[in-house]
């Protein structure tokens, strides 16, 4: 079984952004992230989470620094490649477009150093921080397999990136957001599969339930210091990495039975629930383990 929240990059598109267009959504309009400066890792797929993360952050009032791997122009996959995307370039592109401030870095999370360098890239260009989304997570692949078959070298591939490059950037940038003095929100995207923590995915289940044990230690640690820290755990979420279940009837049988909803997530809907953490309607909510996903893991 596939869940998302175990991407690096976000989906495009979709709706007119949290409190937009008049309405009841124009009544409830979010507020306090006019001005921030907002990180968010894994950013540069055309589907997946980390684009809507960018692209509503922003249009919630963020600047907005985008990371992603680099990754060669080869690996795209088709879509991306008709699209002429350019990875995180295209995304600050779509930040831009909104009127808001971009930067888009390439950098490796699983690299303490390289996360020092980004924290101290982030404090030169922008001057603060106030918000990170820690969203990047390993490429799904051989890890998938029984514990006993499982090699050495594809654990420590989904640990060193989904696990320790959670906690590098969050004890990099939650440093900085206690020297300012200003508050700010820590939101790690983790997945169903860590509570879930189903056969063959032992690696990643281990990795996610860990982001939640990180989540709710630093959300004790930082809360004196106005630093809410709390983590989003998606469920189905339809983006390039479920593209190995084909589009059609396979796909939409797995939804049929897995999902109360009837339907996908897609990266707005992780997104939204982003906003409202990080906006001052959320002011009050730290160490939590948010469940996104459709109704499909429920009561925890």
């Amino acid at each position: 079984m596939s869940h998302e929240g175990e991407v690096s990059g976000g989906e495009g598109g979709g709706g007119g952004g949290v409190g937009g267009g008049g309405g009841v959504a124009g009544a409830m309009a979010l507020t306090g992230l006019e001005g921030k400066v907002a990180v968010v890792t894994g950013a540069g797929r055309m589907r997946s989470i980390g684009r809507p993360l960018a692209v509503e952050l922003a249009r919630a009032g963020c600047d907005v620094v985008i990371t992603g791997t680099g990754r060669s122009p080869g690996r795209y996959p088709d879509d991306e490649k008709a699209a002429g995307w350019r990875d995180i370039e295209s995304v600050a592109d779509e930040v831009r477009a909104l009127g808001r401030r971009a930067w888009a870095v390439v950098t490796d999370v699983s690299d303490a150093a390289a996360v020092e360098q980004l924290a101290d890239g982030v404090m030169r260009e922008f001057g603060r921080v106030d918000v990170v989304v820690n969203n990047a997570g390993a490429a799904r692949g051989a890890d998938r397999v029984p514990v006993i078959d499982l090699e050495l070298a594809e654990w420590h591939k989904v640990i060193d990136v989904n696990l320790h490059g959670t906690f590098y950037m969050s004890r990099a940038f939650g440093r900085r957001l206690v020297e300012q003095g200003r508050g700010g929100s820590i939101i790690n995207i983790s997945s169903v599969g860590g509570k879930m923590m189903a056969a063959r995915t032992a690696a990643y289940s281990a990795s996610k339930a860990a982001i939640h044990a990180l989540t709710c230690a630093m959300a004790d640690e930082l809360g004196r210091n106005a630093v809410r820290v709390n983590a989003i755990c998606p469920g189905i979420i339809d983006t390039y990495r479920l593209d190995d279940i084909p589009r059609g009837e396979p796909f939409d049988a797995m939804v049929r039975t897995q999902i109360p909803l009837g339907r996908a997530g897609t990266g707005e809907d992780v997104a939204w629930m982003v906003i409202y953490l990080c906006a001052d309607q959320g002011s009050w909510i730290s160490g939590q383990l948010y469940t996104v996903d459709g109704g499909m893991v429920r009561g925890r």
